[in-house]
């Protein structure tokens, strides 16, 4: 089982731990591309995937690296919706 397959299964998981680092690595490994909006996006980031034309906005979790439950939520479906997962 690759690495991408691992974090997918963790992340349909619905764990309460899940990283941004995580979900960095897995959205990369799906083709994504993270981008801040210049200097005044704070904690905004969004990940686009060219290839099937799908963007992802978000918040980068703070003080604390862990993903809110409903970022997970978001993800899940928003993947699932463009069958990336």
């Amino acid at each position: 089982m690759s690495k991408r397959d691992k974090l997918i299964k963790r992340l349909k998981s619905k764990p309460k731990d899940f990283t941004y680092n995580e979900l960095k690595s897995l959205l990369s490994g799906l083709g994504y591309i993270e981008s801040n909006s210049g200097s005044t996006s704070g904690s905004r980031v969004s990940f686009y995937n060219k290839e099937v034309d799908h963007l992802m906005k978000l918040h980068k979790p703070h003080p604390s690296n862990i993903l809110k439950s409903y970022l997970v939520d978001y993800v899940i479906e928003e993947l699932t919706k463009y069958e990336m997962i």
